[in-house]
């Protein structure tokens, strides 16, 4: 049988003591997207995607669009009738070169905490993108924070391009109970996966550096693997309240200090993130969402988060 992990997931798997559950849950990862599957894909309003831009530089998108905008072409490719948003960086990536384009994905539909991810090459069509899919699975609903989207129509606003956090980034990511994170293997092959927590679970540490803890999860290290082998990486910060976008480039380097993974609730280890530049894009959603219903999973934040407009409904 072909091994699905390439060796930067072997060895963070042998160091986290996880061989044999990795080996269990390799049997998840498929080529081709199930029927149950595309009956979720066809009910999906937003899509994550990862990619890695002409400068080398791996970036988070958010994509969205009514149901129906995301649909199974055989059971081996995903047409996506979406770009990415106007001054979104990876947007020049769709621009109809005819060139294949490694790109990590993940539906998530958090009113059901359910989510799944899919990795292939995309070549541009004329309303979006199709994807010759290479890695097809579901993960568990742990630490999803349960959300019903309403759509609010509007267009997003001129990208603000900067090298460090601002004050109102800074609190966004204070109370920021979700984001997303695009990697890349040595090869660059791409992954998009979720993280998730209590408001406060990230820290910013600096205008250009964050930390969140790695919480127990399927022991695959999609993520920490490509970390391994490739440092540079993507992170979104959606506001779910206002449908702004906040896009990280940078590096990431995983902290295994077993005493300082100890101060931290729930971390099994933590991960650093040094930030090479910053895009805010107010508006880049149609998207509003409701009040979140916090996970039962997630354990409690360091610290905290700054007050903002949200408020938790409960936990289940």
């Amino acid at each position: 049988m072909t091994d699905v992990y390439h060796d930067g997931e072997r060895a963070v798997q042998a160091r986290a003591g996880v061989l044999d559950q990795a080996g269990f849950s390799s049997g998840a990862i498929h080529a081709r997207i199930p029927d149950v599957a595309r009956d979720f894909l066809r009910q999906q309003v937003m899509l994550v995607l990862g990619a890695t831009d002409e400068q080398g530089r791996v970036w988070a998108s958010l994509l969205t669009g009514a149901p129906g905008f995301l649909r199974a072409d055989g059971d081996r490719s995903l047409i996506v009738e979406a770009h990415p948003a106007a001054g979104d960086p990876l947007r020049p990536l769709f621009g109809g070169s005819g060139e294949a384009v490694p790109v990590g994905m993940i539906a998530i539909e958090p009113a059901s905490r359910r989510r799944m991810r899919m990795n292939g090459r995309a070549t541009t069509t004329g309303a979006g993108f199709r994807v010759d899919l290479d890695q097809v699975y579901a993960n568990c609903p742990k630490y999803i924070q349960k959300r019903e989207p309403r759509r609010d129509p509007g267009g997003p606003a001129v990208p603000v391009r900067t090298d460090r956090l601002q004050g109102s980034h800074t609190d966004l990511i204070a109370r920021a109970d979700t984001f997303f994170v695009a990697t890349a293997d040595r090869d660059g092959n791409a992954d998009a996966s979720h993280r998730g927590g209590n408001p406060g679970f990230v820290e910013v540490l600096s205008p250009t550096s964050l930390r969140w803890p790695d919480y127990v999860g399927n022991a695959m290290f999609g993520t920490l693997g490509n970390i391994e082998v490739n440092p540079v990486a993507g992170l979104i910060f959606p506001d779910w309240d206002t449908g702004s976008t906040l896009q990280l480039t940078g590096t990431a380097r995983v902290d295994w200090d077993p005493d300082r993974a100890a101060a931290v609730p729930g971390a099994q280890r933590l991960v650093e993130f040094t930030i090479s530049e910053v895009v805010e894009i107010r508006g880049s959603s149609p998207l509003r969402w409701s009040a979140p219903v916090y996970s039962r999973f997630n354990p409690q934040a360091v610290r905290p988060a700054s007050p903002g407009p949200a408020k938790p409904r409960g936990r289940s």
